[in-house]
This record gives C-alpha cells, sequence and structure tokens, in this order.
C-alpha cells in the first residue's frame, strides 16, 4: 500500500466519526456553498455596476445599495451557517474519539501496557487529538469553503470565457507536484513532531510522580538533560515542519503570479471585443481566485499533521483488547483453586518465568508463597485474574479453567493487595468504595476501614472519609496508603483474596493489628499470601517455596523448617538478620 493510499484511508477512516452528526455536516456544507456562490456573485455585481454607470438608467442605480446589503447578508448567513454547524461536528467527532481511545486502553491487556511508554499514550488523548482537531475543524473548514469558493470561480471564468480559463490551467500540474511532495515531507516531520512530545510528557510525568528520589539522589541535572533534549529535537523538527509550509506558499504565489500576468496579457487580446464590465469582472474573478487555491493549500499542511497524529491513533485503537471469550458468568465462589502443569514465559523472552506449577488449594485455605527476588511468587499471582495467559498447563477455579469465565465474572472473585499501592486523586471513601464497590453501603466501608485499622488515622485527616488524599495518596505515609488498599481488598468480600507483600510498608504496631485482622477475615475465604517476611506467613496452612519459577518445597512452617531445605536457610537469613538489626 502506498502512503498516499494510506492516507487516504486513514483520513477516510477518520471521517467516518462524522456519519452520526451528517446533518449537521449537510448543512455546514449547504453555508459554505452560499459563501463559495457569493464570490462570483460579487464580481458579478462589479460588472452589474460598471455596466449601470455606462448605460444604466435612474431605476439601475437604486438597485446597487440594495444589492450590495442582499449580497453580503447572504453571503454572512453562509459564514454562520458553515462554520457553527462544522464547529458542532468537530467537537462531537474530538470527543467521540477521545474517549474511544480511553475506553480502549480500559480494555487492552498488562503485557501491552508493559511494552508501551506511558507518555504516548497520554499524548495520544492529548497531543494527537489536538492534531486531529485541526484536520477536522479549521482544516475542513477552509478545504471545504474555499473549495466551493475556487470552484465556483473557475465555474465563472469559464462561463464568461471558457478558452481563456483553459490556458490557466497549465499550472494545475505544477501546483498538484508541489502539494504532492509537501504532503509527503510533512507528514513525516508532524510523525516526528508528535513522538517527541510524548516523550516530553512521559519525562514530566516520572519528573511529578518520582520527584522525592529526584531530590533526593542529584537526579535534577540528569533530567533537565533528558528534557532538554527531547524538547531540543522537538523544536528542530517543528521549524522543519515551519520551513517547509513557508517555502511552499511563496513557490505557490510565484507560479499564480505567472499564470495571472499571462492572462492579463491574453486578456487584453482575446478579450478586445468584450465589454468593460466583462472584461473587469472576468479580471476580478481571475485575481480572486489565487486566496482560495493558497488556503486550500495551507489547509492541506493541517490536514496531513493530522493524518500523521490519526495514524498513532488509529494503531493503538487497532490493538487487540484482551481476550475474552469466556461464556461463564458466575462462579461458586468457592476459592477453590487448581494449577496444572502450568508454565509462562513473558513475551519477547524464551525463558520461562514459570515451570510446570501444580497446585491444589482448597477453600478457605491460606498458602503463602515464599522465595527470593525473582524466583516468580508474583508471576504466579498474576496469571489467576489472567493479567497473563499462560502458555502451557490449566488453571481451574471452581472446577472451571479461568479462561472459560467471562473476565468480568473472573476478576469479581478476586481481591487484590500489592506493594505498589494505586490509590486515585479522589477522596478516602470512594477510594475504599472503588468501581464495582461504589455503591455499597457507607456502613460497610466503615466496617472496612475498621477491620484494615485505617479508621484511626482517617479521623485524623481534616474532612474524614471525604478528603483528597492526592496523586496516588501523596499526603498519607506508605502505611496509611496500604491499609487504605487492604480496606478496599476487605470490602470486596470476594472468595479469594491475594496480598502481595501487602503489610510491606507497615510499622511492626499497624503490622500486628492488621495480621489480626487478616487473620479475621482469612478464615472466611480462600488467601495466597506473598512475603518476604517469614514470620508473617508461620501460620499459612501450605507455604510454597519458589526458586527461578518452580515451586521447590511445600509444607507447613514446621515441616519446612525440619526438611533443613532452602526455606530453613531463608528463615535462618531473615533471623539473623532481625537480630543483627536489634
Amino acid at each position: 500500500m502506498t502512503k498516499t493510499t494510506s492516507s487516504f484511508n486513514i483520513y477516510k477512516r477518520l471521517l467516518k466519526y462524522v456519519i452520526p452528526y451528517i446533518r449537521f455536516f449537510i448543512i455546514s456544507v449547504f453555508g459554505f456553498i452560499i459563501v463559495a456562490v457569493a464570490q462570483p456573485l460579487f464580481a458579478e455585481l462589479v460588472k452589474f455596476i460598471i455596466e449601470t454607470i455606462e448605460h444604466g438608467s435612474e431605476a439601475d442605480n437604486k438597485y446597487l445599495p440594495v444589492s450590495i446589503i442582499a449580497l453580503v447578508v447572504f453571503r454572512s448567513i453562509g459564514t454562520f451557517f458553515g462554520n457553527y454547524f462544522l464547529a458542532k461536528v468537530s467537537v462531537n467527532v474530538v470527543h467521540k474519539l477521545r474517549q474511544e481511545i480511553f475506553n480502549h486502553y480500559t480494555n487492552l491487556s498488562t503485557e501491552y501496557f508493559d511494552a508501551q511508554n506511558s507518555g504516548h499514550l497520554i499524548s495520544l488523548i492529548t497531543y494527537n487529538v489536538a492534531q486531529v482537531t485541526n484536520a477536522t475543524t479549521d482544516s475542513v473548514k477552509t478545504f471545504v469553503r474555499e473549495g466551493l469558493t475556487a470552484v465556483g470561480l473557475i465555474a465563472y471564468l469559464l462561463w464568461l470565457n471558457w478558452q481563456l480559463t483553459l490556458i490557466f490551467f497549465v499550472i494545475a500540474p505544477f501546483i498538484a507536484i508541489i502539494v504532492t511532495v509537501v504532503s509527503k515531507k510533512l507528514r513525516s516531520l508532524s510523525k516526528n513532531v508528535q513522538d517527541s512530545m510524548g516523550d516530553m510528557t512521559h519525562i514530566t510525568s516520572e519528573l511529578v510522580v518520582g520527584n522525592r528520589v529526584v531530590k533526593c539522589f542529584g537526579g535534577s541535572a540528569y533530567e533537565i538533560k533528558r528534557f532538554k533534549e527531547s524538547s531540543l529535537f522537538n523544536k528542530q523538527q517543528s521549524q522543519k515542519v515551519a520551513l517547509v509550509s513557508a517555502i511552499q506558499n511563496p513557490v505557490m504565489q510565484i507560479l499564480i503570479s505567472f499564470a495571472l500576468s499571462g492572462l492579463l496579457y491574453l486578456a487584453l487580446t482575446m478579450m478586445s471585443a468584450a465589454s468593460t464590465g466583462d472584461f473587469v469582472a472576468y479580471l476580478l474573478a481571475a485575481f480572486m481566485l489565487p486566496k482560495p487555491i493558497q488556503l486550500l493549500v495551507q489547509s492541506n499542511n493541517e490536514i496531513q499533521k493530522g493524518i500523521a497524529a490519526a495514524t498513532d491513533i488509529f494503531k493503538a485503537l487497532d490493538v487487540a483488547p484482551e481476550l475474552d471469550q469466556g461464556t461463564v458468568n458466575k462462579a461458586d465462589g468457592k476459592g477453590i483453586l487448581q494449577f496444572e502443569n502450568v508454565s509462562f514465559s513473558y513475551a519477547n523472552s524464551d525463558k520461562l518465568a514459570l515451570k510446570n506449577i501444580n497446585l491444589n488449594i482448597k477453600s478457605g485455605q491460606t498458602i503463602a508463597i515464599v522465595g527470593a527476588s525473582g524466583s516468580g511468587k508474583t508471576t504466579l499471582t498474576n496469571l489467576i485474574p489472567r493479567f497473563y495467559d499462560y502458555s502451557t498447563g490449566r488453571i481451574l477455579l471452581d472446577g472451571v479453567e479461568i479462561n472459560q469465565y467471562t473476565l468480568s465474572c473472573l476478576r469479581e472473585q478476586i481481591a487484590l493487595v500489592t506493594q505498589n499501592i494505586t490509590l486515585f486523586n479522589d477522596t478516602v471513601f470512594n477510594n475504599i468504595a472503588y468501581g464495582i464497590l461504589s455503591d455499597i453501603d457507607e456502613a460497610d466501608v466503615l466496617k472496612a476501614a475498621n477491620d484494615a485499622y485505617a479508621t484511626e488515622f482517617i479521623e485524623s485527616l481534616a474532612n474524614g472519609m471525604q478528603t483528597e488524599i492526592g496523586e496516588q495518596g501523596i499526603q498519607l505515609s506508605g502505611g496509611q496508603r496500604q491499609r487504605l488498599a487492604i480496606a478496599r481488598a476487605l470490602l470486596k468480600n470476594a472468595p479469594l483474596l491475594i496480598l502481595d507483600e501487602a503489610t510491606s510498608a507497615l510499622d511492626t504496631q499497624s503490622e500486628r493489628y492488621i495480621q489480626k485482622a487478616l487473620e479475621h477475615v482469612m478464615a472466611h475465604r480462600t488467601t495466597i499470601v506473598i512475603a518476604h517476611r517469614l514470620s508473617t506467613v508461620e501460620k499459612a496452612d501450605v507455604i510454597l517455596v519458589m526458586d527461578a519459577g518452580e515451586i521447590v518445597e511445600r509444607g507447613t512452617h514446621i515441616d519446612l523448617l525440619a526438611q533443613n531445605g532452602v526455606y530453613t536457610r531463608l528463615y535462618a537469613l531473615q533471623f539473623s538478620d532481625n537480630h543483627s538489626n536489634e
């Protein structure tokens, strides 16, 4: 597929978003038709004025002021309908496109987000959509209005003297060549500008989120250098865009000036028999023609930028969403979990992250998973809610393979608390009662907060449960953020609870309280606990010891200590570390 064809298809796809608002678009086109008709009518009015001066009567003189007012009113009405209704189409299209991108993001897999630059994904909704806005508002408005105006003027010139007008078309191929070459160059440069905007957004986002690390480790100079390099590249590419656009207009004007000069010379000879009114009207219309042509070229430049922006947008929209072909919409809610010969490797990796995992977890059991960093603990738990799909084997929840559940049904059965807490720039209440929990009674939310030992610090906040906690809960301590996440998981009351380092950010006293709370709720649901602190998993029904993606030991705390294997060495190492820190 050629770039030209590809660009046409992209713009055609973009225009499909106009279809729901086609009646507004038709009204706007009708308005621009009025504007287009008004241009040759103005030349005809000048012709009428000259002929009235030369041969007209006193009665004709009275019509002139009325004709001028009528023509201006006629054109103004067209301008209003054209501008307003096309803007109405545009804002709806942009809103729909922006919403579609965001909605699509919510359906994409975790693997996709792992492989993407977050700044680029954000930039698609902000910068790229703004570029598409230009392509679907001012550019389309100019393209339709000036295109129709040019057609109207050419039709009028053909009507006055078609032989002379055909000579003017000699420059048309040169104009087409210039527009084609410039369009390709602008698309390429605009793509570079958009990519650099994504880089700048990403760098800025990292600075905002990680400002404490930047300050503590003296990273300001490094971040300034990164941003400067990205901004400098953006500036250079933007300057090239400006240069290409700036060169194009003078070249077009020079070409058209040659054509008009030749036209004037030929008009003096070929229209010697014409009336003064016809001669002046023809030249006036001919000299009015370069402006819409120039504006058409400028609007094409903006459209090329919009096409480059839309290319990345549609590329993201064409990414397949998470595979959700399950048909089971209801689970038993017992939390019985089975792994049968499960293996898994991450995308673009030949190494297995999990190898031949076999596991049977009964309803209400507490399973602890321990092991060194990178042993596969978190990877194993990430397969259960299908953040990733396993390569071989089967995982069954309540006797049904998890692929057979719809994603919504599967994830309703699971509550998750991770070490990297995700909180939202909202109130404490809304962070606990998040998503599908938003309709739960306030009393249940308060109970969940109390069970997570969060009530005490929540009551000390300025507005209690209605306190805004900032982005990622920045106004709270690490332990407070984790307690809110635990409260959210408890409120969900799912049959399967996954705690991935859920108490790692808590002080010893808070951890003891939460351990008591967790012991209470663990009795009523299946719980998988990942912990580096082995003291937190001693009471688990079964402890799994993982190493290099495999389960190398399993049993109770007492059983594993008796085996004098990996678990014993880990326990002894932590025990000695704890004593050395005392």
